[in-house]
């Protein structure tokens, strides 16, 4: 079944994905974990409450208890998770995919990930057989609205010294049910708000804050409200991407960047976690400003575990994805929000413009993500390793090869891995100059053939 995913279950109503299936995906959920309570959120899909209640129905039928805390996002559900006295939970949601599509992000005890390599195949397999019906005495389910917790939770992290104006694209996800209730507890900050009615179909755009198009949005609100940031949330509310008051991209990696500064200015020595897409200059600032990078592995299931690991309060992907160990350790769009606030509203930032403290960390030239279909994905990375021999190379996620150092006139490296969700190769370059830099993507594309 092609709707078990490495990070979640994803698929098409109701030709991949529909009650049926999602009472025995419940049933296994709560057998794989032996759990005797879960807690489960939903999002605003069209069909997300006939799923959430088949999901809750299977785990019931498997003998566990569930609360239900309903429209979730999920951020708020990993909150809820791991607040609350349970053996894990899940959401119902589809993340950024359009609408047609649902499934399930699932957690075990403390909101930790469950991912292809610790349950999801496991339930996989269950899942291939009959529904197995009643299997114990029948759980029981409680309905526990969270809202207010979850944004007093979310408050408690606004720390600004002067107030701050701020662009906010909900594009019609779940940061429209759970920012209004934030917002009125974050008095220093004024909000320019749209698409705040969460809606399944998404009538306006994508909920896909990484694709630039989506963000015109933003930028134009920026612009007419003339507000000092903007951020676009996707669907789910765990990832957000930011633009300067210009209306310029500032990509996830060098929010990174930014934001770690706030954390090594309160704990010299902090552990910082960046995924190895990253700009190389996410590692000179953390150890510029006396913190410790930890480069990892792509994904979310990687990074929660290495953070925990090895004790890091922050880390930050390339894809919008920024972790908290105050947050259980989880990641979360608004926190996210709330920490760039932070930042440009602290006092050593007074009065200067987002554009001017982002400006420095422009120094090297990326491609930003180029995904290629390649028919053999594992013969195509070896041709490279092959081909590249004469570079440093590591093999922590896909191939990396770096040339020269620093500084120099011609230094560049590459990172080239197997999508996690995809049947897809990803490039990801950067390079001293912008010449440099297109010339060498030239050299890959020619290699590994048209991008998608």
């Amino acid at each position: 079944m092609g709707i078990f995913k490495a990070y979640d279950i994803r698929g098409v109503v109701p030709d991949e994905l529909d009650a049926s299936l999602a009472r025995k995906i419940g049933h296994a959920f709560a057998t794989h974990l032996s759990a005797k309570k879960l807690l489960v959120g939903r999002d605003m899909r069209t069909h997300s409450p006939e799923i959430a209640t088949a999901v809750m129905d299977g785990m019931r039928d498997a003998g566990a208890s569930v609360i239900d805390i309903g429209l979730a996002s999920t951020p708020m559900c990993y909150f809820a998770i791991g607040s609350t006295d349970c053996d894990g939970g899940l959401v119902v949601t589809a993340s950024h995919n359009t609408g047609e599509y649902n499934g399930f992000k699932l957690c075990g005890r403390g909101a930790t990930p469950i991912s292809a390599a610790n349950g999801i195949l496991d339930i996989e397999k269950i899942c291939a057989g009959d529904y197995p019906g009643l299997t114990a005495e029948r759980g029981g389910i409680e309905r526990v609205e969270l809202l207010e917790a979850y944004a007093a939770h979310v408050t408690s992290f606004a720390a600004l010294d002067e107030p701050v104006r701020i662009a906010i694209d909900a594009s019609n996800g779940m940061a429209g049910h759970t920012l209004p209730s934030i917002l009125e507890g974050l008095e220093s900050v004024s909000a320019e708000c749209m698409l705040m009615d969460p809606d399944g179909t998404f009538p306006v755009h994508e909920a896909n804050p990484l694709k630039e198009e989506n963000l015109d949005h933003v930028r134009e609100l920026v612009r007419s409200s003339g507000a000092q940031l903007g951020v676009s949330f996707d669907g789910d509310a765990d990832r957000c991407c930011f633009v300067d008051e210009t209306g310029a991209t500032i990509p996830a990696d060098l929010m990174t960047a930014l934001l770690a500064r706030a954390y090594l200015e309160r704990e010299k020595g902090a552990r910082i976690v960046y995924d190895l897409r990253s700009s190389w200059v996410v590692k000179e600032e953390i150890v510029e400003r006396g913190g410790e990078p930890i480069r990892d592995r792509v994904g979310h299931s990687f990074i929660k575990a290495t953070m925990r690991e090895k004790g890091a309060v922050f880390a930050g992907e390339l894809s919008g994805h920024f972790y908290f160990a105050e947050n259980f350790t989880c990641d979360s769009g608004v926190l996210a929000m709330v920490s760039a606030l932070n930042f440009l509203g602290s006092a050593a930032n007074s009065g200067r413009p987002l554009s001017e403290l982002v400006a420095g960390l422009r120094r090297y030239h990326s491609t930003g993500e180029i995904n290629f279909r390649v028919a053999d994905k594992a013969a195509a990375i070896a041709s490279l390793k092959e081909r590249f021999a004469d570079g440093r190379q590591d093999e922590l996620d896909g191939i990396t090869v770096e040339f020269g150092d620093l500084g120099d006139a011609q230094w560049w490296w590459f990172n080239v891995r197997l999508s996690n969700t995809e049947a897809l190769l990803r490039l990801n370059l950067e390079a001293s100059s912008a010449e440099l830099r297109d010339e060498r993507r030239a050299q890959l594309t020619g290699l590994l053939g048209e991008p998608e």
